[in-house]
């Protein structure tokens, strides 16, 4: 199979999968998270996770899991939560293990959460670490937005860094919005609460952008014909693979020609 064919085909997967959630939207959640850089580290440690935004698609619903929550309603003062991390982290990371219990098989829209560094792994690393127990969701449940979204519409859909990019495309508020260098600065400066809004600003902003996917209003750098493959490339691959029904098309043409020629003489 050549690639265009390929691209359209993993184009077609990414919109039926898509259809299938805003048709299950009751069982369906975006997540979003919040940590430490996990490009600074020297120390061969794992981030700390900082909060966590859960939001159902269906109601707009969102919980949220933090640090500077738990710290309050252990009376921990804000200027102490460095000094008790591992305790106000595993309890937080206990919460939302707990929500995501009774949620094991819903659907998971999440936005590039792939690996250890940053991911579901990740979350589940931090809670081993700590001493807790982790549930884990299939992977048939967790749908990657942003993969999706370069399946739909091509790599180059948007210039880098893309989730901003195609937030300021669209206009979409970025109130709250921070971007992945300014968390790191802001853990650093200890502004839990900033990480917390800047987590569920963008929670928020993820189920925008896969609405507008949904009903294709999303504003892209994506011409139209390379959107949905018609272009000279895909022509020439689909004729290469599917050389029978282009030699039968070649013959019929032939024989409209040749009846044609005996009517005229």
């Amino acid at each position: 199979m050549g690639q265009e064919i390929r691209r359209l085909t993993k184009r077609k997967q990414a919109q039926a999968k898509i259809e299938s959630l805003i048709g299950n939207a009751n069982t369906t959640l975006v997540i979003h998270y919040s940590c430490e850089s996990f490009y600074d580290r020297t120390d061969g440690k794992t981030p700390r996770v900082t909060s966590v935004a859960v939001r159902n698609l269906s109601s707009g619903q969102t919980d949220s899991f933090s640090i500077h929550k738990v710290a309050e309603q252990k009376q921990i003062a804000f200027d102490q939560i460095d000094v008790n991390y591992d305790e106000l982290e595993r309890e937080m990371l206990n919460e939302f293990f707990e929500f995501m219990r009774s949620r094991q098989f819903y659907s998971w829209i999440h936005w590039n959460m792939r690996d250890i560094n940053y991911g579901f792994a990740a979350i589940e690393h931090r809670f081993r670490v700590l001493g807790g127990n982790p549930i884990s969701i299939s992977e048939n449940s967790k749908f990657d937005l942003a993969r999706a979204l370069n399946d739909l519409y091509g790599m180059a859909y948007i210039e880098h860094p893309k989730l901003e990019s195609i937030v300021n495309k669209n206009d979409i508020t970025k109130k709250d919005f921070l971007t992945g260098k300014e968390e790191a600065e802001a853990f650093k400066n200890k502004e839990y609460i900033k990480l917390h809004q800047s987590t569920l600003r963008k929670v928020d902003i993820l189920a925008n952008i896969f609405e507008r996917t949904c009903d294709k209003t999303l504003k892209t750098n994506t011409k139209w014909f390379d959107q949905y493959g018609y272009t000279p490339q895909v022509l020439v691959e689909f004729i290469k693979e599917h050389w029978v029904w282009s030699l039968i098309s070649m013959l019929g043409v032939i024989w409209a020609w040749i009846a044609r020629f005996t009517e005229l003489f």
